[in-house]
């Protein structure tokens, strides 16, 4: 039997785009989150090249943008 834990971690991104509103991560299972810039200030304030330069971590179970010392995980988008 699987936990809700258990499915929480195996959540992972493929893909991060921004418009200029919004925060958009396509996930491994084809969903897509799409969180108001509004929410993540540091990611408002931030310059389109610093939004730009993200990685994963993790495996894609969290984002980082070193640019502006941003971790976001996945699972927080989704609560």
């Amino acid at each position: 039997m699987r936990t809700s834990a258990a499915k929480t971690s195996e959540i992972m991104a493929k893909e991060v785009w921004f418009d200029p509103d919004m925060m958009h991560v396509r996930l491994l299972d084809g969903r897509i989150i799409s969180v108001p810039l509004g929410w993540l200030p540091r990611l408002r304030d931030a310059l389109p090249g610093q939004r730009d330069n993200w990685r994963f971590i993790g495996g894609g179970v969290g984002i980082q943008w070193p640019d502006i010392d941003e971790d976001i995980s996945v699972s927080a988008l989704l609560k």
